[in-house]
């Protein structure tokens, strides 16, 4: 991981309010030409990992989390397909407790759910997210980041 504080690969003047433009993009470029990350900047060290909440066994199911709702109103959970029945992924039934509404369904893709029903998918960021076609699961089911998912046992 580096800083890229070498100016000679940005874009003049920088913007004080553009940085996409003036000081991401040039860097992007310059690295797609072929030139070195270790001339773009100084190493970092002392970077920070934030640790992602993992789901965990409780009760004879696995409880996790919403971790935030995308701008359709589909709930990201911190499941992954690893997480899921190996049965879940062939049957497509599953048996989710998002708050105090139950999930039953997953689907390969956002348009097999059927409009106002709620269902799970695996989304394109690799984690199981909740969904309503032609809906937002967070007002269908009243939920937001930070509320309890739990994939019961079946």
């Amino acid at each position: 991981m580096r800083h890229a504080n070498v100016e000679h690969y940005y874009l003049h003047p920088v913007s004080k309010t553009f940085h996409g433009r003036d000081v991401f993009a040039p860097i992007a470029a310059w690295l797609s030409k072929g030139s070195q990350a270790a001339s773009m900047g100084e190493e970092v060290s002392d970077y920070k990992r934030f640790a992602m909440p993992k789901p965990k066994p409780a009760g004879g199911g696995t409880t996790g989390v919403v971790l935030r709702v995308d701008s359709f109103g589909n709930l990201i959970t911190n499941f992954r397909p690893d997480d899921l029945p190996a049965a879940a992924m062939e049957t497509g039934a599953v048996q989710f407790q998002v708050g105090s509404q139950s999930v039953t369904r997953l689907v390969d893709t956002f348009a097999k759910g059927n409009p106002g029903e709620a269902f799970a998918y695996v989304g394109s960021n690799g984690f199981v997210e909740i969904g309503v076609n032609k809906g937002s699961a967070a007002k269908t089911l009243n939920a937001g980041r930070g509320v309890a998912v739990t994939l019961n046992a079946s």
